[in-house]
């Protein structure tokens, strides 16, 4: 197992890092653009039809005479720089930008780190039979 484990680490390490940097970019893009950590982006209907439900609300005599005036359409704010960022880290996180093979490279390494996780533990429960068999009893190395 150690050596799947190792020679597979050689092929799949790299795209592993990358995807976990392009992963920690489009977070920290994704923060930028909203301007906070600790706020999330709400994910409402689009602007025109938060207009529509505005003036629905305002009720069917909004145009008569003497009515409150109806709720204007939200004008939208300029395109954040920040969520073009976004939007290329998660192209470059799921392989989209690098066509079909970016996305099976991708789903690869998904695959790897599974396999990594399993085996993994497989070795430390092997490891530790083995040290149980010769009397130490301690769950972790010294």
């Amino acid at each position: 197992m150690r050596k799947w484990h190792r020679w597979t680490t050689v092929f799949i390490g790299l795209f592993m890092l990358f995807i976990a940097l392009t992963g920690l970019g489009s977070h920290f893009a994704a923060m930028v653009a909203r301007g906070s950590v600790f706020e999330t982006e709400e994910r409402g209907a689009p602007p025109a039809a938060q207009a529509s439900v505005a003036t629905q609300k305002a009720g069917p005599s909004a145009g008569a005479p003497g009515a409150p005036p109806a709720a204007q359409p939200a004008t939208q704010a300029a395109p954040n720089p920040a969520r073009k960022l976004v939007g290329l880290f998660h192209h470059l996180h799921s392989g989209e930008f690098f066509g079909p093979v970016g996305v099976i490279i991708s789903l690869l390494s998904g695959f790897a780190l599974v396999f990594f996780a399993m085996s993994g533990m497989w070795m430390y429960v092997q490891m530790f039979r083995n040290r149980l068999s010769r009397g130490r009893r301690d769950i972790f190395w010294k």
